[in-house]
């Protein structure tokens, strides 16, 4: 892929599309896409694009779970298969928007009087999607509240966040997020939190709300104590995809956010990649790019690179949607196919001063999707030299940092918006959840389950039954047991090193006591 200026010119005449009907562009000129290529694709896309129909109309487009997947209803509840559904998405956004407008007033409030704080507690979707948005649209000189996060079931990560609360805990509520109401890490922020209130000596259930669905455990708990109030979750929405759903949107409208931007954004860009003309469908564009630059394999590590802060978090949400839903051992004819595409990222310009060196003169094992904003935006745009902005310098390095890619071999897409708002935000949320429904279809797996994050959870459970086994054999023998010992006394023998990772996190945490006898080190409970 070596061209002249003039030759990189005709390119992007080509192969750049303007959607002004959604104020975003989508450059594939700098991939090794060509004519030949999109006339090979366009039976596949045209497959894709029926899968898609048939997918937003209510069909099982989760065949192992034997759910619909209806993402897409959230921002358009009139394409709902039952009134039922329209009917809960639009009773939810309303009562979403109540209770922040309740929160705001007062009329809503905690021990200490006005919520100052959200601590919402979840991990995976139910925090990715929240946390990009707070970061993306966050203002401290505007925002109704302020965003905490528990987000994962670390005591140390959850003690910095109390600690940042402080004395405000009783000015903050919580948001646990769990789908099943039985996720673990989730259930553990949930009993910290709580214990931390308790010790404030403050109403935990007087200070929380849930999202779940209706008769999960959590559900139930919920209702048992008295908490402030519910939203649904469904089980046509996965995770990964719930960020238009009550997950994404309580918070944002609670941090003041226009929840009804962020769902026009979603809207329009779902009206604009209903088309079944490829070169006029930016998702599907998409879609075939990254097919090409991977061999529809996933050969190539995806690298995101946002020149814009605030979209800084974009490249750990795109994680979870592209690797959650494209990493999979099987396709839908279950023959074993080990698809994926990895993606890493940060921002730019800050990662030409780190990996940029590699990608430019490093493994050709990627393929980079820049994101560029074209409004700067800031009252401190400074002209820093002559004719040059702060702003001016930022897209300077974008551009130069992309023809350098180019002139070293290395492909690129460009998406570009023209600021970063509500609109935009819903609108890159949609794009890539259809990006990759369309990929999921072109490669012909199961973009909607996740069978591999099951079977983690299964083996940490495992290692679990294997602490309390351990526990229980100390317990009831007070003498010292070498490694080997115990795991002999507990059935274990065969998985020996998880007994001795096990054992040395008690010990570390002061669990067990560990002490050498000759060659030997041996444990008793603490």
């Amino acid at each position: 892929m070596t061209y002249t200026k003039l030759q990189w010119w005709e390119r992007f005449q080509k192969y750049r599309t303007e959607f002004s009907q959604v104020g975003l562009a989508v450059d594939l000129s700098r991939m090794n896409v060509s004519d030949e290529f999109f006339a090979k694709m366009e039976p596949l896309a045209q497959k894709a694009f029926s899968d898609m129909d048939a997918l937003e109309k209510g069909a099982i487009a989760n065949p192992d779970e034997n759910r619909m997947v209806g993402h897409y209803w959230l921002r358009n509840p009139a394409l709902s298969p039952t009134p039922e559904i329209r009917a809960e998405i639009e009773k939810t956004l309303a009562n979403i928007k109540q209770f922040a407008a309740d929160i705001h007033s007062g009329k809503i409030g905690g021990a200490g009087g006005k919520f100052k704080n959200y601590l919402l507690i979840g991990i995976g979707g139910s925090a990715l999607g929240p946390q990009f948005v707070a970061h993306a649209l966050s203002d401290p000189r505007t925002d109704k509240v302020k965003p905490f996060f528990f987000d994962n079931t670390d005591p140390n990560g959850m003690d910095r966040v109390l600690a940042s609360i402080g004395t405000e805990l009783n000015q903050t509520l919580c948001i646990v997020i769990s789908k099943s109401g039985g996720t673990k890490e989730t259930r553990n922020g949930m009993l910290v939190a709580k214990a931390a209130y308790e010790e404030a000596k403050l109403n935990f259930g007087a200070h929380a709300v849930a999202i779940t669905m209706e008769g999960s455990d959590l559900d139930k708990y919920v209702t048992e104590n008295k908490w402030l109030k519910k939203f649904p979750m469904w089980d046509w929405i996965g995770g990964r995809t719930s960020e238009l759903s009550a997950v994404g949107l309580l918070p944002a409208a609670l941090q003041g956010f226009d929840v009804d931007g962020l769902l026009a954004g979603a809207k329009q860009i779902d009206d604009a990649t209903r088309t079944k003309n490829v070169k006029a469908n930016p998702a599907m564009l998409l879609s075939l790019a990254l097919f090409e630059s991977g061999n529809g394999k996933g050969v190539k590590n995806m690298v995101v690179l946002p020149y814009k802060d605030r979209l800084e978090l974009f490249s750990k949400y795109l994680q979870q949607l592209v690797m959650e839903s494209l990493g999979k051992e099987r396709d839908l004819k279950n023959n074993i196919v080990n698809q994926g595409i990895t993606v890493l990222g940060n921002k730019g310009s800050t990662d030409q001063h780190s990996y940029i060196q590699q990608l430019r003169d490093g493994l050709n094992n990627f393929f980079v999707v820049f994101i560029s904003v074209q409004k700067d935006a800031s009252e401190h745009n400074l002209m820093v030299e002559t004719d040059a902005t702060v702003g001016d310098f930022l897209n300077g390095f974008f551009l130069g940092t992309r023809q350098a890619l180019a002139e070293g071999g290395r492909e690129s897409v460009t998406i570009t918006i023209n600021e970063v708002s509500p609109g935009t935000v819903g609108m890159l949320i949609a794009l890539f959840e259809r990006v990759i429904g369309f990929y999921a279809s072109l490669v012909g797996i199961n973009a909607y389950h996740q069978p591999g994050v099951e079977a983690g959870k299964k083996a940490a459970g495992q290692v679990i039954d294997i602490q309390r086994k351990i526990l229980a054999h100390l317990q009831k023998n007070h003498t010292l047991f070498t490694i080997e010992e115990i795991s002999q006394a507990i059935g274990n023998k065969e998985d020996i090193e998880t007994v001795f990772q096990v054992i040395q996190h008690l010990a570390s945490n002061g669990r067990l006591t560990a002490t050498r006898d000759g060659s030997s080190v041996k444990y008793r409970l603490a």
